[in-house]
């Protein structure tokens, strides 16, 4: 239970969700974890509040991944209380489905902007922050990537963008001994799927019918993969992007 013992974690929008569930995994197995929330103040205080009361450290820091000054603050404040950084796990993002007609600059920019500029550039401060022994990056994608889903084209470009980022990344920082890997997670039962009315209804019973293991998934089904890829144990292991989706492509 401390294979990321002495190791410094930030997980992005990781207020609820999956973010939560992984900081919460990071944190049991040893590691002190910045837990990042955009909007959601009582949603990280309570992630903290539960690493803490369970034996480990944490603090939350507000910051909008999508403005480069709030990334800044936001690693200043890491370095702040913890010194350094090890692993940063790239979990914020959003979603928003329209249809081709729908579809506006503000629609495309908006994803965008998050879930793929604001990664770039938290991944771009992470590496100043990482020591010489390097570090281990995590991007969480999506199973839409490349699993062709309707009104969707502009969300699953975003994931798919952040494929291609990983592959690229991991080429371009192996040499500094930093490790970039992504997780595709199929359709997870978080409460944004709640919010946006996905967790009910034909659009889940049409994806459990075309997922092998038939059922949607847990937060605590993602974790595990992000505890994996930033230990010790997935040390000869990068560009590489691990599907976790019940066998639903």
């Amino acid at each position: 239970m401390n294979r990321l013992k002495g190791k410094i974690a930030m997980v992005t929008g990781a207020s609820k969700g999956i973010g939560a569930a992984i900081a919460g995994h990071l944190a049991a197995e040893g590691a002190s974890v910045v837990v990042n929330y955009s909007s959601s103040k009582a949603g990280a205080d309570a992630v903290v509040n539960r690493i803490v009361q369970n034996g480990g450290k944490a603090i939350a820091v507000q910051a909008d991944i999508s403005q480069p000054e709030d990334i800044q603050r936001l690693f200043a404040a890491t370095k702040k209380a913890f010194g350094q950084l090890d692993i940063l796990v790239n979990n914020a993002g959003i979603y928003e489905f329209l249809p081709l007609e729908s579809i506006t600059t503000e629609h495309f920019h908006k994803q965008f902007n998050l879930n793929v500029l604001g990664l770039l550039l938290a991944t771009q401060e992470a590496v100043k922050h990482f020591g010489h022994e390097g570090g281990s990056i995590i991007n969480i994608s999506s199973v839409v990537a490349t699993l062709a889903v309707p009104n969707a084209s502009v969300y699953s470009s975003t994931k798919a963008a952040i494929v291609a980022i990983t592959r690229s990344l991991a080429a371009e920082l192996g040499p500094r001994k930093i490790r970039v890997n992504a997780i595709n997670p199929g359709m997870v039962e978080t409460e944004g799927l709640h919010a946006v009315g996905f967790a009910e209804g034909d659009f889940r019973k049409q994806t459990e019918s075309q997922t092998p293991l038939g059922r949607i998934g847990q937060p605590a089904d993602i974790a595990p993969a992000a505890v994996f890829l930033a230990s010790s144990e997935s040390a000869w292991i990068t560009g590489e992007t691990l599907y976790i989706s019940g066998g639903l492509r």
